[in-house]
């Protein structure tokens, strides 16, 4: 049974008549005829009482005609809604990201995205590291967040964002008035370090010449903690520049460069290759590309690697 059957019978119930529905549906009489049967068949019944050139509808033709006018409304409304979905996206996306991605760089790209897509849903899991990448490429999320690099062949990458991981002290801390530090003025400062995740490992690398020599004196998942443990006292830390702007601007913290060269991070969208986007979703990277950013830090950015490399 297909849905052509069923508009083929609609069309004989409506015009009483075989060969006025053949020239509705643009077949031949026989061909008609035959999916009549077909239908007759596969239902085990007659449909039809056929009295000369009069037709009408056996108890089973006026109960099956009642279902296959509700089969083809809900067909109609399927296709509507669907093409609906162009004009007003609907539905829901799930976003992989850490604590500190979800404060400092979603809340804008939410807010202009509910202003272009009011009707789509977004919801957040709070991950990191290589929990965001897992859970986009087990399909748990539609998107991640995340720092570059990453290296997986299924994902697609898209650079969104680009800040400076720096040292962070307090802001009367006599470090604080240095454009730079090396890993060897850290020595005998009491660390706070990130728990877990590629700024810890890039820390770790960065560290590895005094390894034997810092004093690590906690380590801590969260960027909030992060900050409050600093201002308090209790020792220096790493965190990137654009999360630490209003504590800066109120002269509570300061950060200084890392050297001999400046750790830039970079953040990227991901989301698996062979996913098919809706409009809702190409609508989401479009908007994260255009708000993510942060055009003072990539411009300082820009300037810093340039320097770099001459």
């Amino acid at each position: 049974m297909d849905l052509d059957q069923l508009h083929t019978f609609l069309e004989i119930v409506r015009l009483k008549s075989f060969s006025k529905a053949a020239q509705t549906c643009y077949r031949t009489q026989p061909a008609i005829s035959a999916q009549v049967r077909q239908l007759e068949q596969e239902l085990n019944t007659t449909l039809f009482e056929r009295l000369g050139t009069r037709i009408s509808l056996t108890t089973a033709g006026r109960i099956f005609g009642d279902y296959a006018e509700q089969i083809l409304h809900l067909r109609k409304r399927a296709q509507e809604s669907i093409n609906e979905l162009d004009r007003v996206p609907r539905g829901e996306i799930l976003i992989a990201a850490n604590e500190a991605t979800c404060i400092y760089v979603l809340p804008t790209v939410f807010s202009e995205y509910k202003k272009k897509f009011p009707n789509v849903q977004l919801h957040l899991d709070r991950s990191y590291g290589a929990r965001v990448v897992g859970a986009v490429i087990d399909n748990l999320a539609d998107f991640g967040i995340t720092q570059l690099p990453v290296q997986e062949k299924k994902l697609q990458v898209v650079k969104i964002h680009t800040d400076e991981i720096k040292l962070l002290v307090p802001a009367d801390h006599p470090m604080a008035k240095r454009q730079s530090v090396t890993c060897h003025d850290l020595i005998g400062e009491p660390l706070l370090i990130p728990k877990a995740g590629t700024t810890r490992a890039r820390l770790n690398v960065w560290l590895e010449p005094v390894e034997s020599e810092i004093q690590v004196s906690m380590e801590l998942d969260s960027t909030e903690m992060i900050k409050h443990f600093v201002m308090a006292g209790l020792g220096l830390s790493f965190l990137a520049a654009s999360h630490c702007r209003e504590e800066i601007a109120l002269d509570r913290l300061a950060t200084v460069s890392l050297a001999p060269e400046p750790m830039i991070r970079r953040l990227g969208l991901i989301y698996r290759k062979d996913k098919g986007l809706s409009k809702a979703a190409m609508g989401f990277i479009q908007v994260i590309i255009d708000h993510a950013g942060d055009s003072e830090l990539n411009h300082m950015t820009a300037e810093q690697e340039s320097s770099v490399g001459t």
